[in-house]
C-alpha cells in the first residue's frame, strides 16, 4: 500500500470538486479524505494500491466542469491503516452551505454563458432561415415567371394551330378553285377534240 498527500491548486473550491474526489477514490477502492484549505485549494490524502493510486491521480487532473486545475504537487507520505474509507472533512457549517451556493452559482454562471452561446446560434439559425424564406420566394416567383412563359408558349401553340387553320381552309379554297378551273378546261378540252 502506498500513500499521498496532494495539494491541489485552480479552480477547486465551491464548484464540487471534493465530490468529484471521493466518487473517483471510492470507484477505484481507495481511502483518505480531502478538505479545502484557507488558501483556497484543497488537501487530499489518498491511499491504495499503486494501480489504483496512479488511476486516481489521472482522473482528478482531469476535472468535471465548472473545476479547473492549475497545479498538484504530490508528496508521499506513510500509509494510514486506521482509515478506512475515503471522506470529504466539511468545514464549519456557514463555510459549506457557502461552498454549495458557490458551486451552485459557479455552475450557473457556466450555463448562462453557454445559453448565450446557443442565443447566437438561435439568432444565426433564424438568418439562415430568413434566407431559405427568401430563397423559397425567389423559387416561387421565378415558378410564377415559368407558369407565365408557359402560358406564352400555349398561347403562341394556339396561335400557331389557328394560323395552320387558316392555310389548311385557303389551301383547300384553293384546290377548290383549281378543280372548278379544271373542270372548265376540261370540258372545254373535250369539246375541241369531238369536233
Amino acid at each position: 500500500m502506498e500513500a499521498y498527500i496532494l495539494k491541489v491548486f485552480g479552480r477547486v473550491q465551491r464548484v464540487g470538486f471534493r465530490r468529484y474526489v471521493l466518487d473517483s477514490a471510492q470507484e477505484l477502492g481507495l481511502t483518505g479524505y480531502a478538505k479545502n484549505l484557507p488558501d483556497g485549494s484543497i488537501e487530499i490524502f489518498v491511499q491504495g494500491d499503486v494501480e489504483g493510486l496512479s488511476k486516481f491521480l489521472e482522473i482528478i487532473k482531469q476535472p468535471m466542469i465548472p473545476a479547473k486545475i492549475k497545479e498538484i504537487i504530490k508528496e508521499e507520505t506513510n500509509p494510514k491503516p486506521e482509515i478506512k474509507e475515503f471522506k470529504i472533512i466539511y468545514g464549519e457549517l456557514i463555510e459549506e452551505l457557502q461552498e454549495g451556493f458557490g458551486a451552485m452559482q459557479s455552475i450557473f454562471a457556466d450555463y448562462w454563458r453557454e445559453f448565450r452561446d446557443y442565443r447566437q446560434e438561435f439568432k444565426d439559425y433564424r438568418q439562415e432561415f430568413r434566407d431559405y424564406r427568401q430563397e423559397f420566394r425567389d423559387f416561387r416567383q421565378e415558378f410564377r415567371d415559368y407558369r407565365q412563359e408557359f402560358k406564352d408558349y400555349r398561347q403562341e401553340f394556339k396561335d400557331y394551330r389557328e394560323e395552320f387553320r387558316d392555310f389548311v381552309r385557303r389551301t383547300d379554297e384553293n384546290f377548290k378553285l383549281i378543280l372548278d378551273k379544271y373542270g372548265e378546261i376540261s370540258e372545254k378540252l373535250t369539246i375541241i377534240l369531238e369536233t
